[in-house]
C-alpha cells in the first residue's frame, strides 16, 4: 500500500517536468506580451503620439493595481484559499482580457471613435492619486495610451497573479527535488520570450512594408489564448496529482490573515523582498527602453530592401538559431556523456555567434537585444542544480548586484564612445547584454527558493504575493520615472533615435549599488539567524 501511494504524478520526473514545461510555457506567452510595445517605442511616437512620458506611464500602469489596489495581496490569498489549480486559470483569463482591450486601445478602430473622445475628455484628473503623485493618467496624456493602460493593468493583474501561481506550482511539484533547477529552468523558457518579442513584435509591425503597431499586440493576444490553454491542460495534471495524494491545500491548514503578519515580522524576507524590488527595477523597466537606448547609442545602417538581410524570411532564420542556441545550450546541463554534453555546447556557442553576425548584418536594434536571456538559458539550469547541491544562494544574489551594475555603467558611458563605430558599438552592446542576461538569471535560480526557507508553507503564496507586490512597486515607478528622466534630459529632442540615455542608465546603476549593500547584509544576517539561504536543498 505504502509503495502505491508512493508512486505519484510528483514521483515521476517525467510528469513533474511536463507540469513545470506547461507552467513555463504559459510564461512564456505571457512575457511576450508584457514587453509586445517595446521593440516599436519609436513606432507608438511616430503612429500614436506616444512621447517617453506617454509611453513610461503605459508601460508602468501594468502592475498600478498591484500595487494600489493591493491585489497582489488579494492574488495571494486566493492562491493560499483556492489552490495553484483555479488561481492558475483565473489569472490566464484575467490576462486574455486585459490583452484584448490593450489591441483594441492600439487598432485604428480606436482612433476617431467615441471611446477616443471619451478618453481624451476623462482621466485627466484622478482624486487623492493625483495629490499623491501616483496617478497613472495625466493631462494630455493621449487617449490610446490612457485606454491601453487600462488593459494593461487588467493583463498586469492576472500575470503577477501567475507568477506567483507558477512558484507555488513549482515548489508544490518539486520541494524536496530539484527545486531550484525547476525554478530556474521555468524562468529561462519564460526570458525566451522576451527575445521572442523582441524580434517578432518588429516583424509583425513593418510586415508588408506597411506599419501597423496592431498586428504586434494582435499576435501576442493570439499567444495570451494559448498561455490560458497551457493552464487549463495544468488544471486537469494538478487535480489528478491531489487526487492519488489525498492533497487539499487549500483545506489543511486555513489561511489567516494574521499569518501576514508573521512573515512582515521577519528580518530575512524584508531582505529578500528589498532585494527582489531592487533588482528587478534595474531590469525589467531597463528591458521596455533597451531596443531604443541601442537605436540613439549605435551607428545603424539598413540594408538594401531588395537585400536578404532586409527581407522578411530573415527573421524567422534568425529565430530559428535562437532556439538552436538555447535547446542546445539548454540540454547540455542534462547530459551526463562528456561527449554529448560539450558537443551540445559546441552547437549552442557556434550558433550564438552566427546568431550575432546576422544581428549586425541586419543592423537591427531589436535582433541584437533579443540575445538578452540567450546565455541565462544556458546558464540558469547550471546556477540552479549548483544551488540545490551546493548552496550559496545569498553570495549569488551579491555577484548578481556587480555584473548589473557594471552592465548599466558601461551602456551610460563606454557605449556612447563608439558610436559611430559599426563594428566596435555593436560588439560591445552584445557582450554588455549577455552579461546583464546571465547575471539576471543568478535570482531565480538563487532568490526564489530560498523563501520556502523563510516562512511556513501553508503561506507560502503569501509570502511570494507580499514579494511581489513590493517588487512591482519598482516595476511601477521606474518606467515612469525613465520616461520622465528622458523628456527632462532631452529638451527639444523630437527624433526617437536621438535620445542621450545617461541618467536614466545611472539611476538604474544606483538601483544595482543598493541591491549589493542589500546582498552583503543578508549573508550576515544569514549567519547569525542560520537562515539556511547558504546552504543546498537538497541535503
Amino acid at each position: 500500500m505504502t509503495q502505491a501511494i508512493q508512486k505519484t504524478l510528483r514521483d515521476s520526473a517525467g510528469m513533474r517536468w511536463t507540469a513545470l514545461l506547461l507552467l513555463a510555457l504559459a510564461m512564456f506567452c505571457s512575457y511576450i506580451f508584457m514587453d509586445i510595445l517595446s521593440p516599436i517605442k519609436d513606432l507608438m511616437q511616430e503612429t500614436r503620439g506616444w512621447d517617453s512620458t506617454a509611453f513610461g506611464t503605459m508601460q508602468g500602469s501594468e502592475v498600478f493595481l498591484n500595487v494600489f489596489v493591493f491585489f497582489l495581496i488579494f492574488a495571494g490569498i486566493i492562491l493560499d484559499k483556492m489552490g495553484v489549480r483555479f488561481t492558475a486559470v483565473l489569472s490566464g483569463a484575467v490576462m486574455l482580457i486585459g490583452a484584448i482591450i490593450k489591441w483594441y486601445a492600439v487598432s485604428e478602430s480606436f482612433i476617431g471613435s467615441g471611446l477616443e473622445t471619451w478618453f481624451t475628455n476623462n482621466l485627466n484628473y484622478i482624486p487623492i492619486f493625483d495629490e499623491l503623485g501616483v496617478s497613472p493618467f495625466y493631462q494630455g496624456m493621449p487617449a490610446s495610451a490612457k485606454f491601453a493602460a487600462c488593459g494593461f493593468m487588467i493583463f498586469g493583474c492576472g500575470c503577477e497573479m501567475a507568477g506567483i501561481t507558477v512558484s507555488r506550482g513549482i515548489v508544490k511539484w518539486f520541494k524536496g527535488r530539484e527545486m531550484a533547477l525547476a525554478m530556474g529552468s521555468e524562468m529561462a523558457l519564460a526570458r525566451l520570450g522576451v527575445a521572442t518579442c523582441m524580434i517578432f513584435s518588429p516583424f509583425f509591425a513593418k510586415l508588408g512594408g506597411n506599419i501597423s503597431v496592431t498586428r504586434s499586440v494582435a499576435f501576442g493576444v493570439v499567444l495570451m489564448c494559448i498561455a490560458l490553454m497551457m493552464f487549463i491542460v495544468y488544471f486537469f495534471m494538478d487535480r489528478k496529482l491531489d487526487a492519488q495524494t489525498g492533497e487539499a491545500e487549500e483545506k489543511d491548514d486555513p489561511f489567516k490573515v494574521s499569518d501576514i503578519g508573521k512573515i512582515l515580522s521577519d528580518s530575512g524576507f524584508w531582505l529578500v523582498a528589498l532585494l527582489c524590488v531592487l533588482y528587478y527595477s534595474a531590469i525589467f523597466p531597463f528591458q521596455k527602453y533597451a531596443v531604443n537606448m541601442l537605436q540613439c547609442n549605435l551607428t545603424l545602417t539598413e540594408p538594401a530592401q531588395d537585400s536578404f538581410w532586409a527581407s522578411p524570411s530573415v527573421t524567422i532564420v534568425q529565430y530559428v538559431i535562437m532556439l538552436v542556441v538555447a535547446a542546445a545550450g539548454f540540454a547540455s546541463n542534462f547530459m551526463k556523456d562528456k561527449n554529448k554534453k560539450y558537443g551540445l555546447l559546441a552547437i549552442s556557442i557556434i550558433a550564438l555567434v552566427t546568431y550575432c553576425y546576422m544581428g549586425y548584418m541586419r543592423q537591427s536594434a531589436e535582433s541584437i537585444f533579443a540575445v538578452f536571456p540567450l546565455l541565462a538559458v544556458l546558464i540558469t539550469p547550471i546556477l540552479g542544480s549548483y544551488v540545490d547541491h551546493k548552496g550559496k544562494a545569498a553570495s549569488m544574489l551579491v555577484l548578481g548586484s556587480l555584473l548589473l551594475i557594471a552592465c548599466h555603467l558601461t551602456f551610460a558611458f563606454v557605449l556612447p564612445l563608439f558610436k559611430g563605430n559599426a563594428v566596435g558599438g555593436i560588439v560591445i552592446a552584445y557582450v554588455t547584454i549577455l552579461v546583464l542576461g546571465s547575471s539576471f538569471s543568478l535570482v531565480p535560480a538563487s532568490l526564489w527558493p530560498s523563501v520556502p526557507k523563510l516562512v511556513d508553507a501553508k503561506v507560502i503564496g503569501s509570502a511570494y504575493a507580499l514579494i511581489f507586490w513590493i517588487q512591482n512597486i519598482g516595476l511601477w515607478l521606474f518606467p515612469l520615472l525613465i520616461g520622465k528622466v528622458l523628456d527632462k534630459t532631452n529638451p527639444g529632442v523630437t527624433d526617437p533615435t536621438q535620445f542621450d540615455y545617461t541618467w536614466p542608465l545611472v539611476m538604474l546603476a544606483c538601483l544595482g549599488v543598493a541591491a549589493l549593500l542589500l546582498g552583503l547584509l543578508l549573508k550576515v544576517v544569514d549567519r547569525k539567524k542560520g537562515l539556511g539561504l547558504e546552504e543546498p536543498n537538497i541535503k
